[in-house]
């Protein structure tokens, strides 16, 4: 099995101007924090990501809470960030805006 090429990080920099400007490079990860009202609402976030990510066979760590969901993208096969978890981002932009 191939493994995805690792971004440098004028890649990571660029990648970062296609997503949200919440997201944030954190070492290896991608990181993005979604604020709601509810447990109730944060939850359906974390249920809505993990499909997305079921259908493309590229699972975040999702964390929540009452009032928050977080999104950590990284390619563990890989050990970084690769396109993958850009093209994730952008789609995990796509459900939350």
């Amino acid at each position: 099995m191939t493994r995805d090429p690792l971004l440098d990080s004028a890649a990571i920099a660029a990648g970062l101007t296609l997503l949200h400007p919440d997201w944030r490079a954190e070492g290896a990860a991608l990181r993005r924090r979604l604020e709601f009202r509810n447990f109730a609402r944060a939850m359906q976030a974390a249920n809505a990501a993990g499909w997305l990510a079921e259908r493309e066979g590229h699972h975040p760590d999702i964390a929540f809470g009452w009032g928050y969901c977080e999104f950590t993208v990284t390619n563990h096969e890989s050990g970084g960030l690769t396109a993958q978890d850009v093209a994730l981002a952008q789609k995990l932009d796509g459900l939350f805006g």
